[in-house]
């Protein structure tokens, strides 16, 4: 048996290939590849918007931990004020006995100052205006002719406050107007 040279273009059975190239006598069909998906700038356009959102929501988070730490600082320091309070409380009533000389009024003040650094504020005066945010009144004094609002007779308790925070209420007794000074405010009527 002698071999005959092997055609591409024919099996030896004489057909042509399966999957091989078409023959010459068949017509070339031309195929458009189907679309892949988006183009690339759509990609381009989605990635960036992902980037962008990613990016804000970044931005957001390290404004609510920055903000998360201010408050905690503010928590803090208000905490240990809060604790210094009767200490204040103590100074105040040693001044009040006549204790408060030498070395221990010149602690009692620079405790005082330091406080204040801080925005520690006592408040709670006799004679401001009565204010029931601020003051926690006890017991009524009856009215005073002298007084035109509500104010306050005597101050049991000094309240402090950081801010526009209150730390502690005032502990106070108050004072109404009386009667001359309601009469002094009402209009004056004419008949004629």
């Amino acid at each position: 048996m002698t071999e005959q040279p092997f055609d591409e273009a024919t099996s030896p059975q004489g057909e042509a290939p399966a999957g091989g190239e078409p023959s010459a006598e068949e017509p070339t069909e031309v195929v458009e590849p189907e679309p892949q998906g988006p183009s690339l700038e759509d990609q381009l356009a989605e990635r960036t918007g992902d980037l962008q959102r990613v990016q804000a929501e970044f931005i957001n988070y390290k404004r609510r931990v920055e903000d998360a730490r201010v408050q905690a600082i503010e928590t803090g320091k208000q905490k240990v004020l809060i604790e210094l309070l009767t200490v204040l409380d103590d100074v105040a009533r040693a001044q009040e006995h006549g204790e408060l000389t030498g070395g221990f009024k010149a602690v009692a003040d620079q405790l005082r100052s330091t406080l204040a650094k801080f925005g520690l504020e006592p408040f709670g005066e006799t004679g401001e205006p009565f204010d029931p945010n601020l003051h926690e009144a006890v017991f009524h004094a009856g009215e005073d002719p002298n007084v035109a609002v509500q104010s306050i007779a005597q101050v049991m308790r000094t309240g402090y406050r950081v801010g526009d925070r209150v730390l502690r209420p005032a502990v106070v007794g108050v004072v109404d107007p009386g009667v001359a000074a309601e009469a002094t405010e009402a209009p004056v009527t004419t008949e004629e």
